[in-house]
């Protein structure tokens, strides 16, 4: 059984939760909060795929 990568698993669900944020701003016509979304959508999985890229360089994947 494999284990879980718990580092990994947060920066899906905050993923998740920006494009959520991005589909909530254009519902509200917020330009500021669609722009805040994806800005921090694209940071996250920055983050994430750097995570992810150290880890497997330290074998843990």
């Amino acid at each position: 059984m494999k284990k879980i990568k718990w580092p990994l698993l947060a920066f899906a669900i905050a993923a998740a939760l920006c494009i959520m944020g991005i589909g909530i701003a254009i519902a509200e016509e917020s330009m500021i909060g669609i722009l805040g979304s994806i800005i921090a959508l694209v940071l996250v999985m920055g983050f994430g795929f750097k995570t992810k890229k150290k880890m497997r360089e330290n074998g843990l994947l």
